[in-house]
This record gives structure tokens, sequence and C-alpha cells, in this order.
């Protein structure tokens, strides 16, 4: 089963061979600061977060809303996270009552680790309860998602030879051959981000 968006507007959908990485930083040229932005290896960017006040009229109110753009500016998925250690994630600019894609829950939370259970809506979860988990350390920005015992993708912070101090500002996300939307991956990885919160 193909598990991602039925509509594929923007660059790296669908089957391909090698891995993908995208450059994650809130400092890209041509978006504006403190936005967080994901790059190719060419400098373009390809995906953007966009933060928005939560619909106080939605129930149960979200505590916060971010929205997953791609490089034209059109809403790929709105994000929405609750005080309980879960998120809520619907295809397009939705106000929270309607498509769906996936549901997020925090399993574990340390000081320096966070485990997260992705559960699709598309009724097919695998026997083990959920279809993929995200493993790893927010603060390190390092993570690797999981479907079943499949590496799907990992973060990393950008080290260099002979570099002693690592800024957390820019990081790597390599996401690995396979049929999993890569707008998908970038909206686990915005809400892994946030999950020591």
């Amino acid at each position: 089963m193909e598990l991602g968006t039925s509509e594929s507007s923007y660059p790296g959908s669908g089957n391909w061979e090698i891995p993908i990485d995208l450059f994650g930083s809130k400092k890209h040229a041509g978006v504006s600061r403190g936005v967080l932005a994901f790059a190719d290896e060419s400098g373009n960017i390809v995906f953007s977060v966009n933060r928005h006040p939560p619909n106080p009229n939605s129930s149960p109110l979200p505590n916060d809303k971010k929205l997953l753009l791609d490089a034209s500016g059109n809403t790929l998925f709105s994000i929405y996270r609750y005080h309980n250690g879960s998120w809520k994630c619907y295809k397009g600019d939705s106000d929270g009552n309607r498509d769906l894609v996936f549901r997020v829950q925090r399993t574990l939370k340390t000081l320096s680790r966070v485990e997260l259970e992705v559960l699709f809506e598309s009724g097919s979860s695998n026997d083990k309860g959920c279809d993929l988990k995200v493993k790893g350390s927010p603060f390190q920005r390092s993570c690797c998602i999981y479907k079943d015992v499949d590496l799907v993708a990992q973060s990393s912070l950008m080290y260099k030879l002979h570099q002693i101090y690592v800024s957390r500002g820019k990081f790597r996300l390599t996401i690995f051959p396979g049929t999993i939307d890569h707008a998908l991956i970038v909206a686990l990885f915005v809400i892994f981000l946030s999950g020591r919160k």
C-alpha cells in the first residue's frame, strides 16, 4: 500500500531509486527569518512550515497549529498539537474537522529521547497497532522513522570535520527509497521537533 496523499504537486513524490536529502533551517535565503524551511541539495526551497493560531471553535481545542507548505506556498497539511501529547494531521488548510490523514501519539518522553507512534486514517494499520514509529532526540535534531523494521527516513545535525561546536540550527533529513510521500515524512519530522513540549 502506498502511504501518502493522492495529489502530488511538489517535487520528490512517488517512486524513486536513491535517498533524498532535505536541509532544514530557519535561515534559508528567500524565506522569512524564523520560518522553518526545507531545501534540496541545490538550495531550492521544497517545503516550509508556517505557524498559525488554532481555530477557537474547534473541539477539543488544539494547543498549536502549523501548516506545511510546498514550494509554491500551497498548504499540503495542517498539523494540530493537543495538550495530551497527541497530534492530528489533516490534508490541506483544514479547520480540523475533515480529511484526517494520520494521528500521532507520544509513547515516550524523557529529557533526551522521544518516541511517537503514527496511525494512518486509511484503516490499514498493521497488527502492531501503528503504521510508523519515530524515535530520537528533538534537542539533537536526530531521529529515525521506521515502517515495521525498515528505515524510512532519518535526520541529523550538519557535522563537519574538526568542528567542536555543532549548531542545532541546521540539520539534514534523509528520506530513503520507498513509497511514502516526502511531505508526510516532513510533516512527521515537524511533529517530532515539538515532541518534547
